[in-house]
């Protein structure tokens, strides 16, 4: 293998660069065991990712040129990653059976009308038939290799959630919030005194015992009007800062003089005020135990593939 590896070294192209612009020539864009990855290769698994770059920065290409740059250096350190795993699948002697391969290909042929159109779609991404059964094969034996080595549901003791929690308290602070109902009164041309009279009169009634609730589905125009104008908990950032400024200086259960704007005219409840808090371990106990897991499942894969690194010849151009 070293003679084939030393004469692979001697046909590569100068230009084949690790940090070759954007625009490749094909080349070695790396050895792996006696494995070679392409620019082209790099190019074809990031094909859409490119298209998706192109729309969203058109007219930014300083921006297209850097992300297509970290998209192709990311891109192929996943491809030395898969074939560290193929040649570990080869090397310790695993066989997956051909039925199985076929089992795979036939699901997802489903996806074309007929075989003739799948190879149709194939050739015109460069394909052949026997390349894209090698697609699957790989891919069925990477997906396996992940599944065996890596566990995707790594257990986290509750130590280590309670543990999290305490040294991350801040990430669980709620800033001051109000528990809020409101009621929008748009004001047209040349209406803006009998507006302002309608408000006062809806205050009265609500003063009175009227349902605030019901005021707003009969008066208000507020998106929230169908639901009594529930804005449900709300923090400062959530509301205009003219809004804020009264909403949080009420006391629970009170309501608002009638606030004039150049929106409209609003009327508000507050329900309910509470203040800044870190909220219970209870209420974000699955939220951390999902975070734990998927840490410990990107270490576990790190841990591996480093090991399946340190036993194999990599070199990048």
């Amino acid at each position: 293998m070293k003679y084939i590896i030393a004469l692979l070294l001697l046909l590569v192209p100068l230009v084949a660069l690790r940090a070759a612009p954007p625009t490749l020539v094909n080349g070695i864009a790396v050895i792996v065991n006696d494995n070679i990855v392409t620019y082209k290769d790099v190019q074809n698994s990031i094909r859409d990712d490119l298209d998706a770059l192109e729309r969203r920065y058109a007219s930014q290409p300083a921006v297209i040129e850097q992300k297509t740059r970290e998209l192709q250096a990311a891109r192929i350190e996943e491809l030395v990653e898969y074939q560290l795993v193929l040649h570990e699948f080869k090397t310790v002697g695993y066989n997956l059976p051909e039925s199985f391969i076929q089992n795979r290909i036939n699901e997802d042929q489903k996806k074309y009308d007929n075989r003739l159109v799948l190879i149709k779609t194939l050739q015109s991404q460069g394909m052949t038939y026997e390349s894209y059964r090698q697609k699957i094969r790989e891919r069925t034996i990477l997906e396996l290799m992940f599944r065996q080595k890596v566990p995707s549901d790594p257990i986290i003791s509750p130590a280590k959630i309670g543990t999290y929690y305490t040294e991350n308290a801040e990430q669980f602070r709620l800033p001051d919030q109000v528990k809020l109902r409101m009621i929008v009164l748009t004001t047209q041309a040349n209406e803006s005194l009998s507006t302002i009279k309608m408000a006062k009169e809806i205050r009265t009634q609500v003063e009175a015992g009227a349902d605030f609730a019901e005021m707003a589905k009969v008066y208000s125009s507020g998106s929230q009007a169908s639901q009594g104008g529930d804005w449900g908990w709300v923090d400062r950032k959530t509301l205009r800062e003219d809004l804020a400024k009264i909403a949080f200086t009420m006391k629970s259960g009170t309501h608002s003089d009638p606030i004039e704007t150049a929106q409209g005219i609003y009327l508000m409840k507050v329900e309910e005020a509470r203040p800044t808090h870190i909220r219970p371990l209870s209420e974000v106990h699955e939220a951390i135990e999902q975070t734990l897991k998927t840490g410990e499942t990107k270490r576990l894969r790190k841990q591996w593939i480093d090991r399946l690194k340190s036993k194999a010849f990599i070199r990048y151009f």
